[in-house]
């Protein structure tokens, strides 16, 4: 993927992508909020054949949906992503785990364990995004953690699991 991004004085911010089948997206992000986001002839990368606009609330729901926040394939539960030593993993907290009814703080996550909790699913199916030390764990609760693979590991075995 090729992704070229300018600035558009008194506008705002435009990105433009060209995927790895050649196809042209362009995304302008103006100062107001809003997000447009253009879609281009695969044939000519100079004529858009589609856009549709969002609001700031809109664009941060479809990229938590597109990022995998929201849904996630079945088959992929266990998948970790990996990025030079960064791993992101969703992990459901299991009955009985020290972690139920404690914070994020309180556990010392951040602190103890070096991993940063990304989202909270709750099994209400409400979503936590970027949630505070302040936020409760709650007994099957599905966290988006990022870390180094033993420090997830540990936290995982330490206070997300009931294995011990």
């Amino acid at each position: 993927m090729n992704i070229r991004e300018s600035e558009l004085p008194g506008i705002g911010r435009k990105f433009e992508i060209i995927t790895r089948t050649n196809e042209k997206i362009a995304i302008i992000i103006h100062d107001d909020g809003r997000r447009e986001m253009y879609y281009y002839d695969e044939n000519n990368h100079e004529e858009s054949i589609s856009n549709v606009t969002f609001n700031d609330s809109e664009a941060r729901n479809l990229a938590a949906i597109l990022g995998g926040m929201i849904y996630k394939p079945q088959a992929l539960e266990t998948i970790e992503m990996a990025f030079d030593g960064l791993v992101i993993e969703w992990f459901k907290v299991e009955s009985s785990a020290p972690a139920i009814g404690q914070t994020i703080g309180g556990l010392g996550i951040r602190k103890k364990y070096n991993v940063t909790v990304i989202a909270i699913l709750k099994r209400n199916m409400k979503k936590l995004l970027n949630p505070g030390p302040e936020s409760i764990i709650d007994e099957g609760d599905t966290l988006v953690l990022s870390g180094e693979r033993k420090e997830l590991k540990n936290l995982i075995s330490d206070v997300l699991s009931n294995e011990r």
